[in-house]
């Protein structure tokens, strides 16, 4: 009976973080328009599928470090009880801020639960870990986030420019192109396009495209290529990165390392492909608008901290990697939008310790059980 209350617990915790974050990867794929929804989500749900499989060679780390040894009692460690406790804890966080739209970090949700789920099971905590190994790297990941975005874009901006590839915006009814308007007249454009909508009965749509070549390509055609390698890879990393740390949860009910990462993946594609509506349409639209430039420039960012994360065994939160790179592209073209941004942050801010209250609470019910 314990061990299936660890295993449904972890599958619980699973689902949810596939639910929050399976669609962050390809987020810039829906809001730049380079995809639709089902599309996006299709490519997110492989290319996690496929960072979780690798996680058994890649991210032997991580499932260390999240096992919770070195943190609270090793004794406590072994317990279903705890185990179970924790992965519920992290799984209802998620889950709450899931349903209202939040696109908050299951890595911040299950250190919370850790430490909840150890004062109410009256274990010392080890605050020198705790600071170096979780605090640390999930505090700064989002700020490099930031920086790293914020620098890259006006970089990758002048060298498309030295290229000789221009950017404009277009009115158009499918691929017939009506009129292009200067780059830089968002509002009046998505204006026109409505008047011509509802004058000429067909859909008017306000397109932001390139034009040039790039090593003998349509610069169009070979920046949605790119864009969409950038959201597999920050799937992939994603994967990478989350799988083993719900994976070590289930190591105190006997499952195997590879066995562990196979089910945590079959469970976070479930969960994304359920219930990753809501919080796709935040990251995709209300944090800043953003062309298929800025998308794959957020993408880029993601990726490479993300997998040299994983890579050190550092826990950072792809979810604070990713929103980190969008605040800092939204920050330069000056179109973020300050009230999502300062919600999402309210929902970073309150993970913590709310996790650690539902750990704590978990853990209790469990024992009483």
């Amino acid at each position: 009976m314990g061990i299936g209350i660890v295993l449904l617990s972890g599958l619980v915790l699973a689902y949810a973080n596939g639910a929050n974050d399976n669609f962050k990867g390809v987020a810039t794929l829906l809001g730049s328009g380079t995809a639709n929804y089902r599309r996006a989500l299709a490519w997110a749900t492989a290319t996690t599928l496929l960072g979780s499989l690798m996680a058994v060679s890649l991210a032997g780390a991580l499932l260390k470090n999240f096992s919770g040894k070195g943190l609270v009692d090793d004794s406590l460690v072994a317990s279903g009880d705890y185990v179970a406790a924790v992965a519920l804890g992290a799984g209802l966080t998620v889950l709450m801020a899931t349903r209202i739209g939040m696109p908050v970090s299951t890595t911040h949700g299950l250190v919370g639960a850790l430490v909840g789920a150890g004062f109410s099971a009256g274990s010392p905590v080890n605050f020198t870990q705790l600071g170096g190994n979780f605090f640390l790297p999930l505090l700064m990941s989002p700020v490099l986030a930031i920086t790293v975005a914020a620098s890259m874009y006006p970089l990758m901006r002048a060298a498309r420019q030295m290229l000789g590839i221009s950017a404009e915006t277009c009115i158009c009814v499918g691929n017939e192109v009506l009129e292009i308007v200067p780059i830089g007249n968002h509002t009046a454009a998505f204006q026109q396009a409505e008047q011509l909508s509802m004058r000429m009965g067909d859909r008017v749509t306000c397109q932001n495209r390139y034009q040039g070549q790039l090593f003998g390509i349509e610069a169009e055609a070979a920046l949605d290529w790119l864009h969409y390698l950038s959201a597999g890879a920050v799937s992939f990393a994603r994967g990478l990165n989350d799988t083993p740390k719900i994976a070590a949860l289930l190591l105190v009910s006997s499952v195997s390392g590879l066995a562990g990462m196979a089910i945590v993946g079959i469970a976070i594609a479930s969960g994304g492909i359920a219930n990753a509506r809501r919080v796709a349409d935040t990251m995709s639209h209300r944090i800043t608008a953003m062309n298929h430039g800025q998308g794959f420039t957020a993408n880029l960012t993601t990726s490479v901290i993300v997998i040299a994360a994983t890579r050190l065994g550092m826990p950072v939160s792809t979810t604070h990697v990713s929103c980190g790179a969008l605040f800092g592209i939204g920050s330069v073209t000056r179109q973020a939008r300050w009230a999502t941004i300062m919600k999402i942050l309210a929902a970073w801010i309150t993970t913590l310790p709310l996790a650690a209250c539902f750990g704590a609470a978990s853990f209790w019910i469990m024992r009483w059980l």
